[in-house]
């Protein structure tokens, strides 16, 4: 019988490169083992047929950054209904073209550091990589954010110039943003410094009900066309 070994072990001998290099081969995904991909350098094998890729390419794995079109109902943290759970790789959109190479290690480990509400739908980010997680947390106030509202009721005087600039929470003064109509019932919200949470109560205060809210961008980053439920990875030369 065939003694088991380290599925990089395994690599070296066949390749004759370094036990790192085996590694970072396997890490990127570009060794299969009877046909199937793994990406586990401490995986065991013995008599399975180990193959490298003929394109493979010494590279680092980066860390991953996705978008995702949230629906209604999830929640952007961990929650009953994480919206986490829907990143699978089922779920990665067809009209990806990012041209990144999947690899199940970039759907692990993932953190949204932007919140959504969970009655809003649109777009969120996923990512590992700690750079966007800084962009989008404390230098969130430099980002700005679009949003499509849309709302019943009957907008009071002058509502829509206080909703641009002019409304005031617990003595504090909103920022500057642009509001506009979209259709007749229908409102497009582009600020940077809130929240989203504070669409509603602003809505309010101008006589507005809110009945739903989408996501559309965050910066540089558009929903665009990507289907409710799916996801795409963050290109690399896309930018916040």
């Amino acid at each position: 019988m065939t003694e088991s070994v380290r599925l990089a072990k395994r690599v070296v001998a066949l390749t004759g490169c370094s036990r790192r290099e085996a590694e970072q081969y396997i890490e990127g995904g570009w060794v299969r083992v009877d046909g199937q991909v793994v990406e586990e350098p401490q995986f065991m094998v013995d008599a399975q047929t180990v193959e490298l890729d003929p394109g493979a390419r010494l590279i680092p794995t980066e860390p991953a950054t996705l978008v995702l079109h949230k629906p209604v109902g999830y929640d952007a943290g961990n929650g009953p209904n994480p919206a986490s759970a829907l990143v699978t790789p089922a779920t990665r959109s067809a009209d990806d073209a990012s041209g990144v190479r999947p690899l199940k290690r970039h759907l692990q480990r993932l953190l949204s550091p932007l919140a959504l509400p969970t009655e809003a739908s649109g777009l969120l980010i996923f990512t590992q990589d700690w750079r966007v997680t800084r962009k989008l947390s404390e230098d969130i106030d430099r980002v700005e954010q679009e949003f499509e509202v849309d709302i019943s009721g009957e907008l009071i005087p002058n509502g829509l110039a206080l909703l641009n600039h002019g409304l005031r929470f617990n003595n504090y003064a909103m920022p500057p943003i642009k509001v506009s109509w979209q259709s007749e019932q229908r409102l497009r919200f582009a600020f940077k410094g809130l929240q989203p949470t504070q669409i509603e109560p602003m809505c309010q205060a101008v006589g507005l009900k809110v009945l739903a809210m989408k996501r559309l961008r965050v910066g540089r980053i558009p929903l665009a066309k990507l289907p409710p439920g799916q996801w795409r990875y963050l290109a690399p030369g896309e930018r916040i």
